[in-house]
């Protein structure tokens, strides 16, 4: 038995930076320019500390306070299900007081091998709905292949497009037909061999679906995300439709409030990536997932936009998903948590054999971070 006890558990929210503003989706407005990171680090009472997402109450943190660390988690089983909301922090604890990354010490609980230098594909996540201010489409969808060019110049080779915009920002008929102009454009812009993906948040009818798929089909889209709400009667007919129409693309959902029958449908064919978001779902339960999606030949692409944190945190997941498709890259600047080692090269992101999930925090933004909204807990 491990007697060494959580001693001290400090919270705070440190603010990211992105190269440019994110426009809208389907549904929402402007996201901005900034995205909140909000860390906890905790530390035992022989000096080891692990670090990451999470969102506790203080409630929450005091429960955990004095608990062995062997009790709220162990390699077999992950996080114990009372302290879920530490997922992050725990698995990046027991990963540093091992010397090893995160995603090796998953593996080798799971009996898998990783190959080192680990790479895992990722793409773009940063075509937003950016093009309201124009009135022409080619104008518009010269703006999305503008920055999806950006993308290239990072080194990605994958990118997603928002789309949608009949839904809410534009009437239907001028929404899609600029969301076609867009893909093709974004198409021209990277080239045959680039991943394109395209998210509708939920902003389509199957009929408009289908259009935009037709109307695209040269563009050989790797999945469509969220096309509606989710409902097993449309998307089987949208399964037979691609099917009936020769198209090898994708239909992904379930990062949202997603229905407790997507896992069904997805067993039954009807969805072929599924997207739980990697906070709310969390590491240990994705790690189980992910092996049931495997045995079901459906792939895993956990969604994590907004946090920065889960561009690195998902490239662990990957390491022991053999169906995991591609990690979603959102490029983000946050002072104070730093990434030595991560870098995209050629469409595949690098990750460091660090411990932990290899990342750094900062101590003097993470302390401000503390005193300026979030708190401390420790044993007397």
């Amino acid at each position: 038995m491990d007697n060494t006890k959580i001693v001290s558990i400090e919270w705070g929210t440190l603010e990211g930076q992105r190269p440019r503003k994110a426009g809208s989706n389907a549904r929402l407005g402007d996201h901005g320019p900034t995205v909140q990171v909000p860390l906890a680090r905790i530390t035992t009472d022989d000096g080891s500390a692990g670090f990451g997402i999470c969102r506790p109450s203080e409630n929450q943190a005091a429960k955990l306070l004095g608990r062995r660390f062997d009790e709220v988690f162990s390699v077999t089983h992950g996080v114990a299900d009372e302290a879920l909301v530490f997922d992050y922090p725990l698995w990046d604890m027991a990963a540093r007081r091992r010397g090893k990354p995160v995603y090796a010490l998953a593996a080798a609980n799971a009996g898998h091998v990783v190959n080192e230098p680990l790479r895992i594909p990722c793409y773009d996540t940063s075509l937003y709905i950016d093009d309201l201010h124009l009135s022409n489409d080619d104008e518009g969808a010269a703006l999305i292949a503008e920055e999806a060019l950006a993308g290239v110049a990072l080194g990605h080779r994958a990118f997603k497009i928002k789309v949608g915009r009949g839904a809410r920002h534009m009437p239907v008929e001028e929404g899609t037909r600029r969301d076609i102009a867009v893909i093709k454009a974004v198409r021209a812009a990277v080239g045959p061999d680039a991943r394109i993906m395209i998210d509708a948040n939920n902003g389509y009818t199957l009929n408009l679906a289908k259009r935009v798929l037709k109307e695209t089909a040269e563009c050989n889209l790797f999945w469509i995300e969220e096309a509606f709400h989710e409902d097993a009667v449309l998307y089987r007919d949208l399964q037979a439709w691609l099917k009936a129409e020769g198209l090898t693309t994708l239909v992904a959902d379930g990062e949202g409030e997603a229905s407790t029958q997507l896992l069904r449908w997805a067993q039954d064919g009807l969805i072929n990536v599924v997207q739980y978001d990697y906070w709310s779902y969390g590491f240990t339960r994705w790690l189980a997932l992910g092996e049931q999606l495997d045995l079901w030949n459906v792939r895993s692409a956990p969604h994590h936009y907004g946090t920065h944190y889960g561009n690195y945190a998902s490239c662990h997941l990957a390491a022991d998903i053999r169906n995991f498709a591609l990690v979603e890259w959102d490029e983000v600047v946050t002072p104070g948590l730093n990434a030595p080692g991560y870098s995209i090269q050629n469409g595949q992101v690098l990750v460091p054999a660090t411990p932990g999930f290899g990342l750094k925090l900062e101590e003097e933004p993470f302390q401000k971070a503390v005193a300026e909204g979030g708190f401390v807990r420790a044993l007397a």
